[in-house]
């Protein structure tokens, strides 16, 4: 943060100052005491299972200037065992609320314009190639690590300066309102909404509920200059397109239908890699090839692609940066292993990005195709009670999938089998209660020229199956 001090702090939160100098300038903000840095202010959240407030003292004497606290005897405390010290304390009635507002007050300083991205499916790769293709003409700020709800936002915020001339903003969704709560901070002035699936379902019901809340990214869009907003919708949706009308802002389709206003045509492979013909309101524009995998990814791309075009920058050296991009940890990332191929999807999972990833594993071309398309997947979490449903649901589309044997781990993933023996499925299917099971299995029995795709919910910690045997 530049140019804010303690009194910015107060006005905004509306917070009572116990002690310290009101006009300290603070630059950093932090929820964890052992990351502090130069001249911050830390901020105490309580959570179900842990209180911020226990680590007031920690923070302090690692060297943050200030402290937010919520609980006043936190403040007795110290001035009682730390007479003299010259640290501020700031009270306020709810140190959540606090930082939000402090991260608007914080984005509200800055005059660098900004884009938020947000869907069921794919939002950090599309945030990731969205600040490549901008990065060919200008410096870009993303969102860090998986900064992107009701805590990381703010923070996110705070750390966004003047020097970078475009920010890439991410916008997650985990429960009712929280979207158009965490947007209401972030005066963008584009939105991307990628596809509604249905992840969190749980919560909402339908898909049209979770289209609903998708649109309060609007919420972003602050009241100024309202006609120079614009969302982005991607085409191949039809959550998306039943509900565009509802936005109320002006719309820019993308995708690789005929409804597209920035269109992928001609989508094919080559030695591996995705490539497109743009099209631009029924124009021909250019020819993109991708590195990272997966074909899904070329609607990312044109989404990217877009947006660069929005903010004015070369296209041919957008493209150029989006084939330069390779992906990251965990989302379909490649690894070869002692002559097969190794495909970590493992960082989450819904039914769309499972279908999606045995895709990929079908179309890919290695070694003469000589080896086994070997598929592992988990359990999808968060679909609430339809779950065993969503489970069949990716089992029904596997069976009609050209590849040749399915490792099933979890007590959801047993509803995939379930799907594929009663379509008389010729797929070798395994199940396993042990993912270490299964890693010994893969050392023992894969072969030069297999591929290994493994994809399941993060919390199945299915990445550790990838460790095992690169690092095993």
């Amino acid at each position: 943060m530049k140019n804010v001090t303690i009194n910015d702090i107060l006005t905004c939160t509306g917070g009572t100052l116990l002690c310290g100098d009101a006009d300290m300038k603070v630059e950093n903000l932090s929820t964890d005491s052992r990351e502090i840095g130069a001249s911050t202010l830390f901020v105490p959240i309580v959570g179900a299972n842990i209180n911020g407030h226990d680590y007031v003292k920690k923070a302090l004497m690692a060297g943050a200037v200030a402290t937010l606290t919520a609980e006043e005897e936190v403040y007795d405390y110290w001035l009682d065992n730390h007479a003299g010290d010259d640290r501020t304390f700031i009270l306020v009635d709810d140190t959540t609320d606090a930082i939000q507002r402090i991260g608007k007050m914080a984005r509200l300083k800055l005059s660098v314009p900004a884009i938020g991205v947000t869907g069921s499916v794919g939002k950090t790769t599309t945030r990731e190639m969205i600040a490549a293709a901008l990065s060919a003409e200008k410096k870009v700020y993303k969102t860090d690590k998986n900064y992107n709800n009701w805590l990381g936002v703010p923070l996110t915020l705070s750390q966004m300066t003047d020097d970078d001339d475009i920010a890439v903003l991410e916008l997650g969704l985990n429960v009712r309102g929280e979207l158009g709560l965490i947007s209401s901070l972030t005066n963008i002035e584009t939105a991307v909404i990628t596809n509604i699936g249905v992840a969190h379902i749980e919560f909402y019901g339908t898909q049209d509920e979770i289209c609903k809340e998708k649109f309060t990214v609007t919420n972003g869009f602050f009241e100024e200059n309202p006609n120079e907003k614009m969302l982005y919708l991607c085409g191949n949706d039809p959550y998306l397109m039943k509900h565009k009308a509802e936005c109320g802002y002006p719309v820019t389709i993308y995708g690789s239908r005929d409804n597209a206003d920035y269109r992928a045509v001609n989508v094919h492979s080559v030695n591996g890699k995705y490539r497109f013909d743009l099209y631009i309101h029924g124009e021909y524009r250019l020819t993109a090839t991708l590195s990272v995998l997966g074909e899904h990814n070329v609607l990312n791309a044109v989404a990217a692609l877009a947006i660069a075009d929005r903010y004015g920058v070369d296209l041919d050296k957008a493209a150029e940066k989006l084939e330069q991009f390779t992906g990251f940890k965990n989302r379909l990332q490649r690894y070869d292993y002692k002559g097969a191929m190794i495909i970590d999807d493992t960082y989450n999972a819904s039914p769309a990005s499972m279908k999606a990833g045995l895709d990929v594993l079908c179309s890919m071309e290695y070694k003469d195709n000589n080896g086994r398309r070997i598929a592992i997947l988990g359990d999808m979490f968060e679909l609430g009670p339809d779950a065993p449903k969503y489970h069949y649901e990716v089992g029904v589309y596997a069976a009609s999938k050209p590849f040749d044997e399915l490792i099933l781990i979890g007590e959801n993933a047993m509803e995939i089998k379930r799907a594929l023996m009663e379509a008389g499925s010729m797929k070798s299917i395994y199940a396993f209660a042990d993912k270490n099971a299964i890693t010994e299995a893969l050392k023992k029995e894969l072969k030069d020229g297999d591929i290994v795709y493994i994809k399941a919910s993060n919390g199945m910690k299915l990445h550790d199956i990838t460790e095992g045997l690169i690092n095993g």
